[in-house]
């Protein structure tokens, strides 16, 4: 529920000029004499753990080469290969915990090569090019419903388009992009980039999109078995999970989720009301996300409370440590057990502090009560199952094989949407690239 404005809940904090300053790109691009410098770091190791650390499994010490080497466009095509999103992840992928955190340099002098920097110039280059790099292969005549645009959805698309199947994606909502749309902070994708990356993806060419078009009310999974060849599910995760806490349906509690879709929207961040003490709930990159943009709109204190202690965040202790740059505070071993309510409108939340006692989490039973004037909850998204038990779950998500192969055959699904996901842009980018395989070796077998 969306929290109302009042006196402490305001638009307008800040000037045009710190609105500008404060979602400004948060890694300005390398420039060519500082990428070739970076470069230069590259061991360019034969047994590259690095690239072994990569989901997508690019050929880093062979891109950064050609980095080095004056072809940064050839780079982009290497890891276009491998991740079509590359330009994405190279600005939200949490590189100091994969690719970055396996860099040999680590060891030698205590500081990766910036392999996520050296990705987006490189991306950059090529996007910024008029020739795609990419052709279709001749048409096959088969045809694939993709439902859902997001990361997933886009690399599989992607693959089957070049390997000359025609391709439909169904988007429910008005845009492409899912996460990398509206999921993410305004800060790490400036310049409407999400969209200028679905514009290069399309532009290979076999591929439709329709949007407003969702699974379980204007779209039927029978009727998509009926026209398509096959089918890939790219659906995301659209609950949000129950707090459990007494009060939480009252007014100001909102979810981290839809305000941080809402500032990724905002054609005037100056138009957005936030309180001016923030409480969010979680301990994962949303409740980073939503806890420093708050920061960034003017709110005059902004608090994370998580249940359990910074080892176990999942946010990286490189997000972390951003957040609390930008004077956002973190209380570990914290758990909310009831908002507070004055007039009907949340005023707070009442904590109890929190333990492990054998591996289990416990409270201590030593309670206190911090003051607010909007709480989001940032706990955690679920799949919510829109196909009626279709298809076989495993852990409240679609089950899948190896291949992406789900328990219907002819349907495939990848990304946040099925069982053992990383929930990473990175991951479901490789879901949709080896369910897009799976399906051509299918399609040609027929």
């Amino acid at each position: 529920m969306a929290a109302a404005k009042g006196p402490d809940i305001q638009a307008h904090r800040l000037s045009k000029s710190d609105y500008a300053a404060n979602f400004a790109d948060l890694h300005p691009p390398l420039d060519h004499h500082e990428a070739l410098v970076e470069s230069d770091r590259c061991y360019f190791c034969h047994d590259a753990p690095c690239q072994t650390a990569c989901p997508t499994s690019i050929d880093i010490p062979l891109f950064i080469r050609e980095i080095q080497t004056g072809q940064p466009k050839s780079a982009a095509k290497t890891i276009f290969d491998q991740n079509i999103l590359g330009g994405m992840c190279a600005r939200v992928c949490p590189t100091e915990t994969l690719c970055e955190e396996a860099c040999v340099r680590n060891e030698a002098e205590g500081k990766p090569v910036k392999i996520g920097m050296l990705q987006r110039y490189a991306t950059d280059a090529a996007m910024g090019d008029e020739r795609h790099p990419y052709a279709r292969a001749q048409s096959t005549g088969k045809q694939v419903a993709v439902v859902g645009a997001g990361p997933a959805g886009l690399a599989c698309a992607h693959r089957l388009a070049l390997h000359g199947h025609e391709v439909t994606i169904f988007e429910a909502r008005k845009k492409s992009g899912g996460l990398n749309e509206y999921g993410i902070a305004t800060y790490k994708a400036v310049d409407h980039f999400a969209q200028k990356e679905v514009d290069f993806i399309l532009a290979i060419g076999g591929i439709s999109v329709e949007h407003g078009k969702a699974l379980g009310k204007n779209l039927k999974l029978a009727d998509l078995q009926a026209r398509f060849d096959a089918v890939f599910l790219g659906l995301g995760l659209a609950g949000v999970n129950a707090l459990n806490a007494k009060n939480e349906d009252a007014e100001g509690i909102e979810d981290a989720v839809d305000f941080i879709a809402g500032l990724r929207q905002a054609k005037n961040f100056g138009r957005i009301p936030v309180g001016r003490r923030v409480l969010v709930i979680g301990g994962g990159m949303t409740a980073i996300d939503a806890a420093v943009q708050s920061k960034k709109l003017g709110a005059e204190d902004v608090t994370i409370l998580y249940r359990r202690g910074e080892a176990q965040m999942k946010a990286s202790p490189y997000e972390q440590d951003l957040a609390q740059i930008n004077g956002v505070t973190i209380k570990h071993w914290v758990m909310p057990k009831k908002v507070l309510v004055k007039n009907g409108k949340a005023v707070g939340l009442a904590c109890e502090y929190t333990e492990e006692k054998k591996g289990k989490l416990a409270g201590t039973g030593e309670t206190f009560d911090l003051a607010a004037d909007m709480i989001f909850k940032a706990i955690g998204q679920t799949y919510v199952d829109v196909l009626d038990g279709a298809l076989l779950l495993e852990g409240g998500r679609i089950a899948v094989d190896a291949e992406k192969r789900t328990s219907v055959s002819g349907i495939w699904a990848g990304g946040d949407c099925v069982a053992g996901g990383q929930d990473l842009t990175v991951a479901a980018v490789q879901d949709g690239k080896v369910a897009a395989e799976s399906i051509h070796r299918a399609l040609n077998a027929r």
